[in-house]
């Protein structure tokens, strides 16, 4: 839990009373009818302590994405998961994007670790492009991180780019760790991810969650992929052993026995987002064009705080280094919801 410290992050509902949440990117369908179900029957079976090995959970996950059971390493959210990597592999020098998840660098510098940043300019819509390739030549890393689609900007990395990437840290022995939690909602998601070069180079991790993909913020279930069992059993030496809840472990079966949950998600997003992004410019914003199921936007109007008038929370991106003041996420929710954004947001942009 925090404690005397800001929470950094969207998805707030406690503090203010909310009735449209837009500042966190969870499936725009929200947690599906059986997942629910097994969180119910679930009940049943929290006297037990949880499977500590997941066992049923892993073969699930494996199946799912087409990997090697002992390459699935679960944690309690994806962002344990980015803790114990950087407590395990502690690498002395990361190379991360900035703007991106705020997580990755405060998992690292809590360690004591050196992070440097390579800026994306708003010229380029904030894209990651061939510069990276020399920012990993001058600052010689250890390990370099990158979230694929970026977040907050949803911005997608070029696969060729990202093969030449994950080249040049494999030829130099550098760490590539890449977060994908976001692919899974986004159109042609299989086609940028690194996966099946798992078993070529240990070096490479993948992060996944079941979070927003299958509305899952609130069980707590995210988990990498990776083939270096050194490394995963460092990992797990580092938390307790039953940080997988029993409901956690029997919602993620459930999710993973009916995917088409996921295409329907997809294909909504997919046809949402350009209307929401056209709705957004309409009002005179300057919008990165996104291929995720958020939006970044820009305002020289103070959003944030109106928007909470009307009971909308959006996301405030000030926090994030390479961005600042006017900066704002959005998720691509349902066309109601979408509209309701638009509506409340145009009253307070025209006066």
């Amino acid at each position: 839990m925090l404690y005397n410290r800001e929470n950094p992050h969207g998805g707030d509902l406690y503090s203010v009373p909310v009735r449209i949440d837009f500042s966190a990117n969870i499936n725009p369908f929200g947690t599906p009818e059986h997942i629910k179900e097994a969180v119910r029957r679930s009940a049943d079976e929290v006297h037990n302590y949880p499977d500590t090995y997941c066992r049923e959970l892993v073969k699930a996950v494996a199946s799912f994405e087409g990997v090697a059971p002992e390459y699935v390493f679960f944690g309690s959210g994806a962002a344990e998961v980015i803790f114990l990597y950087a407590m395990a592999a502690r690498p002395e020098r990361t190379l991360l994007l900035a703007p991106t998840f705020s997580e990755y660098e405060s998992a690292l510098t809590s360690m004591g670790l050196t992070c440097v940043r390579h800026h994306l300019t708003e010229e380029s819509d904030f894209t990651v492009g061939e510069d990276i390739l020399s920012s990993i030549d001058e600052t010689e890393p250890s390990l370099v991180l990158l979230c694929n689609p970026n977040n907050p900007t949803g911005r997608l990395c070029d696969p060729e780019l990202m093969e030449r990437i994950y080249d040049k840290c494999r030829e130099r022995g550098i760490r590539l760790f890449v977060d994908e939690c976001f692919l899974d909602l986004t159109k042609e998601g299989d086609r940028y991810s690194l996966k099946g070069k798992l078993s070529e180079y240990k070096g490479l991790t993948i992060l996944k969650a079941f979070t927003k993909s299958f509305g899952m913020a609130g069980l707590r279930l995210g988990y990498c992929l990776c083939a270096d069992s050194e490394l995963l059993t460092a990992m797990s030496g580092l938390t307790q052993p039953w940080n997988i809840s029993v409901p956690a472990q029997m919602a993620g079966r459930a999710a993973l026995s009916d995917t088409s949950f996921l295409k329907k998600a997809t294909d909504m997003v997919s046809s949402q987002r350009p209307l929401l992004e056209e709705g957004l410019r309409k009002l005179g914003l300057r919008v990165i064009p996104s291929s995720a199921n958020y939006i970044l936007f820009y305002s020289d109007i103070e959003l944030k705080a109106p928007m909470m008038e009307r009971g909308i929370l959006i996301r405030s991106c000030d926090n994030y280094p390479g961005l600042g003041k006017g900066w704002y996420r959005v998720a691509v929710k349902l066309p109601e919801e979408n509209a309701d954004l638009l509506s409340a947001m145009g009253e307070i942009l025209r006066g």
